[in-house]
Formats: structure tokens, C-alpha cells, sequence
């Protein structure tokens, strides 16, 4: 992992309003990984998205966790559908 995209899990909880604690629980439920390096625990720019679109879901949408551990798991598979549908129509093309 690149130290160079990492940032202070504290510095992100502040920027999007929620509380560290939540971070632990999504963690421990898996939906997003986290970094410590000397007592300092980081989050990769790449989780930011995810991690935004969680509390969404469960400040806004009001979803508990196992509702939004589903629909991460959905969202992952539906990803992964449209990876191969479009690996299938490339190979179509070349019959075409």
C-alpha cells in the first residue's frame, strides 16, 4: 500500500461528520480496511468513496449495518456483471 495516498482516519471522520467508533464497526464488519502505522490509524484515498456513500446510507437512508453490508455486497456483484457483460461484448465484436 502506497503511504503516500494514505490520511488520518481522524482528519476523514471530521470532514464527513461521523465518529471513529462507526469506522471500528464497518471495519470489523469489513466493508472498509483501515492502516495503522505507529499508533496512528490511516485510510487509503481509494476507501473514500465507499466509506462516503456508507454513512450516507446510514445517516441519511437510516440503514443499519447488515442492511448496508447487503447492499455492498449487491452493488459488488452487479460491478462484477458489468465487468463481464462488457468482456462478453468485446469478444462478440470480434465475430462481428
Amino acid at each position: 500500500m502506497n503511504t503516500e495516498t494514505l490520511l488520518p482516519l481522524a482528519d476523514c471522520c471530521l470532514r464527513l461528520g461521523i465518529d471513529t467508533s462507526f469506522i471500528v464497526e464497518l471495519e470489523e464488519h469489513g466493508l472498509i480496511s483501515t492502516v495503522t502505522i505507529e499508533q496512528t490509524v490511516f485510510i487509503d484515498v481509494i476507501e473514500l468513496p465507499r466509506l462516503e456513500r456508507i454513512a450516507r446510507m446510514y445517516d441519511e437512508l437510516e440503514i443499519n449495518l447488515p442492511g448496508i453490508e447487503a447492499i455492498a455486497h449487491l452493488l459488488e456483484r452487479v460491478e462484477s456483471m458489468q465487468d463481464e457483460i462488457t468482456g462478453l461484448q468485446n469478444r462478440l465484436r470480434l465475430y462481428e
